[in-house]
């Protein structure tokens, strides 16, 4: 993935920021948020999007805040609380204009896990799965005699890693809003380090184990890059597929990576 796509949407949250402070919130309806999943770290949203119109979803948690667009009109789309527990401000803004932005709707919720992995077990924008999906029902089949999750993550790890091949093209092509569908992947059997780690952490995250999905730099990669923290055994181990498929069958590699090799920006 190019470093650009990361200056871009850092542009956008500062325009996207400083223009939300500037408008008072329209209407008082709490039909836009879903606070159903809060016990799994999840908040859902869903707006009216009218033809030609283009809405962000913020959340921010003191210093950290996430961007996205809002893609399906009068349907959920849920959204991970990936900084720990406390107060988060949830806002969705429309369109104006160039870079500005109007506030329609904001709300402080709290967060109070009793297990902060667990916030990265469910289906979220980014990493949307169900059940019903070729990937999450080869993931079933690829766990199914495993004991352990060690043993789950490494047969999914192999899948991967030797099933999916880089995309050179898309690669080159990738737009800022760009978010894999995991059964095109699936079937395609190519993607880019974003569709790799998505693929990987739905299939891990169908299974049960808690799965992130990071972006970022790494040693190994020229370009800004994604990966995936996996909760094993107690603690988060760092599996980067994209790199190890291009080495798989030219020299041995090992599924847990060194953590310091890594600098996270965004968690999901």
């Amino acid at each position: 993935m190019r470093r650009s796509f990361l200056i871009l949407i850092a542009v956008c949250f500062i325009s996207l920021f400083s223009a939300a402070s500037t408008y008072a919130a329209e209407g008082n309806s709490d039909n836009w948020l879903d606070e159903t999943k809060l016990d799994s770290g999840l908040v859902g949203v869903s707006y009216d999007i009218t033809k030609g119109s283009k809405l962000k979803v913020l959340i921010k948690k003191g210093n950290t805040t996430y961007t996205y667009d809002l893609n399906q009109s009068n349907k959920f789309e849920y959204f991970s609380l990936q900084s720990d527990n406390g107060t988060y401000n949830i806002s969705v803004l429309q369109n104006t204009s160039g870079t500005k932005y109007k506030l329609l709707q904001s709300k402080d919720i709290t967060l109070n896990l009793q297990d902060s992995s667990s916030a990265y077990v469910g289906s979220i924008q980014n990493i949307n799965w169900n059940e019903s999906e070729l990937a999450t029902k080869k993931a079933a089949e690829l766990t199914k005699n495993k004991a352990s999750d060690e043993e789950k993550v490494k047969a999914i790890y192999e899948f991967i890693i030797s099933e999916i091949k880089y995309d050179s093209n898309l690669a080159k092509n990738v737009t800022s809003n760009y978010i894999p569908n995991i059964d095109n992947v699936f079937k395609a059997k190519k993607g880019i380090c974003y569709d790799y780690s998505t693929l990987f952490a739905a299939m891990t995250r169908s299974v049960g184990i808690p799965t992130k999905l990071v972006m970022g730099t790494s040693e190994y990669v020229k370009e800004y890059h994604a990966w995936n923290n996996v909760y094993i055994n107690g603690k988060w181990i760092t599996i980067d597929t994209t790199v190890d498929a291009a080495l798989s069958g030219k020299k041995a590699v090992t599924m847990n990576k060194d953590s310091s090799k890594y600098v996270a920006a965004k968690v999901y």
